[in-house]
């Protein structure tokens, strides 16, 4: 790379109104895997190492904002308002101000969010190390349809393009496409810039109209064309939005597969891009894999299981149906069938939590188990506790919650009910069918519940 980083600046158009998504959020917001669109498209900025990026947006852009202040870039990140929609040109002229005067600067969209830095990459290297004062980036298109056709000389010099509304028949049928996407020298792009005008059908400043100003000053142009055309796709409705999707989950499941992780179905596992996998990870049919979530060497994660921020320790088990959102599970733990862990549960190594049991915002330490039909609700649960079927922590008292607390190795009965706040004594029992609703010291046992009463004879005869 012959610049450094700090004179690689890029555009990011982000201001179209996106009306065809029909929604009232702005369309650079809609996610894709889990995150807005326009993230990943930072995400691409961030591999490039660049200086700075200058983001146009229209003015009602206030979510687009906090969006990136709370993602954070690391490179210096300009807001241009694009007050009018009068085209490429102009929505990058809004930009000029807030770019350096030399380096190299890149031009792409915020609603293309499957571009790969590697082919952004390209156009920097053709600006940087080739010496082109602008490379554009094209594409072979089956369907070529409502995009910029490009027009190249007979030695194959890109001579221009063509919009879809004003090129002719001939025209039309040619399948390289501009992509939109752009590298220049930034010493060439601002002179340029004022000499654009709208004398076309729509009355725009056309973007696309600086090659030919450039190749007329006797700039250098080149094209770049883009190894997989799907990487330039736009997206902008909600069929596009599915299409892109598919395309992007293929991809992060083809990289976790070489990186070692085994999916018996590729197909019908979805995977977010911020999902972290180890190697030796299972995942089975019908897995879905959200946000933050985490999962450690030789997990097996069985079909229809779905974590949301879930970090999940070496060697465990999450059996079929199991849900996990916003907790953490350690080593070799066994969860499921159909568990469910959520608020902050936070379960330990070798922890037993079976079938129709949820935990929430609770803490299981290691080797504790509750193996089926059970609600434990904002506890504390010692290790090697075990915790019978049916029982049920009484956390709330219609306006405020409590904890439980249970030691370690006690046990509770099954069909038991422990109304907090109360604490269950280290190797304490608890009798089946108790109603707990005082602390049971360390090493005794609790009997709470009525004495069984047999009346013989109590059924009538039949006549």
């Amino acid at each position: 790379m012959s610049n450094p980083s700090s004179q690689r600046s890029a555009v990011v158009l982000a201001a179209g109104q996106g009306t065809r998504f029909k929604s009232r959020r702005i369309k650079i917001l809609h996610e894709l895997c889990g995150k807005p669109m326009l993230l990943h498209i930072l995400d691409k900025l961030k591999a490039l190492e660049v200086g700075r990026a200058v983001l146009v947006v229209a003015s009602e852009a206030e979510e687009v904002r906090r969006t990136v202040e709370d993602y954070a870039p690391p490179f210096d990140l300009q807001f241009a308002v694009q007050t009018k929609q009068l085209g490429t040109g102009h929505a990058l002229a809004t930009a000029v101000p807030y770019l350096p005067d030399q380096g190299s600067v890149l031009v792409l969209y915020g609603d293309t969010p499957l571009i790969s830095p590697r082919t952004l990459q390209r156009l920097f290297q053709a600006v940087e190390e080739e010496g082109a004062d602008e490379a554009l980036l094209t594409a072979i298109l089956d369907d070529p349809y409502g995009y910029g056709r490009i027009l190249r000389d007979p030695e194959g010099n890109p001579l221009g393009t063509v919009e879809e509304k004003d090129a002719d028949e001939a025209q039309r049928k040619i399948r390289e496409v501009n992509s939109g996407f752009y590298g220049f020298k930034a010493s060439v792009l601002k002179p340029a810039l004022s000499e654009l005008d709208n004398d076309n059908a729509a009355g725009e400043y056309y973007l696309t109209d600086l090659l030919d100003i450039l190749r007329s000053g006797g700039k250098r142009v080149r094209a770049v064309m883009a190894e997989d055309a799907s990487e330039t796709l736009g997206v902008n409705d909600r069929l596009q939005l599915a299409h892109a999707e598919g395309l992007m989950r293929r991809q992060i499941n083809r990289r976790w597969m070489r990186e070692g992780v085994t999916m018996l179905d590729p197909s019908r596992v979805l995977i977010d891009a911020e999902v972290e996998l180890a190697r030796d990870v299972t995942l089975y049919p019908g897995v879905v894999l959200q946000g933050g979530t985490r999962i450690a060497e030789e997990v097996e994660v069985r079909s229809n299981c779905h974590l949301v921020n879930a970090l999940v320790g070496r060697g465990t088990l999450l059996d079929q149906g199991t849900v996990i959102r916003d907790s953490s599970v350690g080593e070799e733990a066994r969860v499921g069938p159909y568990a469910h862990l959520r608020g902050g549960t936070q379960a330990g190594d070798r922890v037993r939590i079976g079938n129709f049991v949820e935990v929430k915002k609770s803490i299981l330490e290691e080797d504790a188990k509750a193996a089926h039909l059970t609600y434990l609700g904002d506890s504390s649960i010692g290790r090697q506790a075990n915790i019978g079927a049916g029982t049920i922590t009484c956390n709330y008292d219609g306006k405020r919650k409590y904890r439980t607390v249970i030691g370690e190795r006690a046990f509770i009965g099954s069909n038991s009910q422990l109304v907090a706040p109360v604490t269950i004594g280290a190797g304490a029992y608890v009798a089946a069918g108790s109603t707990i609703t005082e602390d049971v010291p360390p090493g005794a046992l609790a009997i709470a519940r009525s004495r069984q009463v047999v009346k013989p004879d109590w059924t009538p005869e039949d006549d």
